[in-house]
């Protein structure tokens, strides 16, 4: 874009990936306080927890049909407003069924945000996809667990759940703003809706094996990330673990994704192929789960700790999505195809866990679960891991190759 340094649109960014998370964990650390507000059923409690899965894989996969049609650009624009319309309507709103639907709202936008972003990021920084796809997951996991560490004393501090919910709106629209003097009047920028060339579609990347191994493994890193963030802190309390340091043990896992999205793909996109960082998630996940297994109590930090390096694979990921694509006409349907399967995915995970435990009344056989997924998602792993490009796999040959067009990020 004209008139703007990289590193401006950069910031952009940073700040709109900040709020792609908070509206999932300020619900989850005020749950409690929500309940007894709106006077919420578990059952619509327990619908509240699943609904951003559900929102992700739904909404995620319409996302790149959107962008394609519209432009990335006005297309993030309008998630991250819709981010900030539906966080706010939440925090005022007394009926139980508007606050659904608000929350409903804020997970749309974020569901979009989560697809778009690495297809734009491929069209504005063509030759620094590494450097800005690290800049971004590492904002994304900063904003989680900023949310997480500050949802809760917030609260107490501004008055009340409301309030502690209505920050994350007002810093979204903070980011709003930001991205609208940056972006809103943007022209002469490449737009996803002027192209040429056969348009590639979310349908056109189920003849692809590379577009599956994508989505398998994302599906099954997320679900052992969903299935950690419900259950481990009562795994490690069932252990002996006093329920404060079980919360600060699970704090843990959003902390080790900033240093690991800072890094991680920066190292993805400077290697031939990525099948190193494949290996290192898998094997910490193993010895990980297996040290949970053996010794839950005595080695508590060096197995979060293991989990963390695990969850490497998320950034991993979205990284990988940008590096198998040549094209950001294919990398918008990629990204929708792997995150919308994978969360379907993944929404299997808290449940399977929290079903195996009431079956077998102890831990064993749900963490043994979890351990036995690794495989897969490794073997999964290391085949979307290998140097080669969706494009070549669809229907009628290559899309149209932009990817070395001129870009802001140079």
């Amino acid at each position: 874009m004209k008139g703007w340094p990289g590193w401006l649109l950069l910031a952009a960014v940073v700040l709109l990936a900040f709020n792609l998370r908070s509206a999932v964990v300020s619900v989850g650390a005020l749950l409690a306080d929500i309940r007894g507000g709106l006077h919420l059923t578990p059952t619509v409690a327990g619908v509240l927890t699943t609904l951003p899965l559900v929102c992700f894989a739904a909404f995620g996969a319409v996302a790149a049909g959107w962008a394609r049609r519209f432009g990335a650009r006005n297309v993030l624009t309008v998630a991250l407003t819709v981010v900030v319309v539906g966080q706010a309507v939440r925090a005022v709103v007394p009926w139980s069924t508007v606050f659904l639907l608000a929350t409903t709202l804020a997970l749309a936008g974020m569901a979009v945000g989560n697809v778009v972003l690495p297809a734009f990021v491929k069209e504005y920084f063509p030759r620094r996809v590494g450097l800005a796809t690290a800049a971004y997951t590492t904002s994304m996991a900063a904003g989680a667990a900023i949310a997480a560490a500050l949802t809760v004393p917030l609260a107490a501090t501004l008055g009340g759940w409301r309030s502690g919910l209505g920050v994350w709106a007002v810093i979204a629209g903070v980011a709003l703003v930001g991205w609208l003097l940056v972006f809103g009047g943007a022209r002469g920028h490449r737009d996803s809706r002027r192209r040429n060339g056969r348009k590639r579609g979310f349908a056109d990347l189920r003849h692809s094996p590379l577009a599956w191994s994508l989505a398998l493994y994302f599906g099954l890193q997320s679900l052992q990330a969903y299935a950690a963030f419900g259950w481990l802190a009562q795994i490690f309390r069932d252990s002996g673990v006093s329920a404060a340091s079980a919360g600060l043990l699970l704090a843990v896992l959003p902390l080790m994704g900033i240093p690991l999205s800072l890094a991680f793909p920066t190292i993805a996109a400077r290697l031939p192929d990525q099948r190193i960082l494949v290996w290192a998630c898998g094997v910490a996940f193993l010895v990980g789960y297996a040290g949970l297994l053996l010794a839950p109590r005595a080695g508590a930090v060096a197995w979060v700790v293991l989990l963390g390096l695990g969850g490497g694979a998320f950034p991993l990921t979205l990284t990988m999505i940008g590096l198998r694509s040549r094209s950001y006409d294919v990398t918008g349907p990629l990204s929708a195809f792997t995150q919308s399967i994978g969360y379907l995915i993944a929404a299997i995970g808290p449940l399977a866990l929290g079903a195996l435990f009431e079956v077998t009344g102890g831990w064993t056989i749900p963490i043994g679960f979890l351990l036995v997924l690794v495989l897969p998602q490794m073997a999964a792993g290391l085949l979307a891991a290998r140097p080669r490009f969706v494009d070549d796999e669809l229907p009628h040959g290559p899309g149209p190759a932009h990817a070395g067009a001129a870009g802001a990020g140079r």
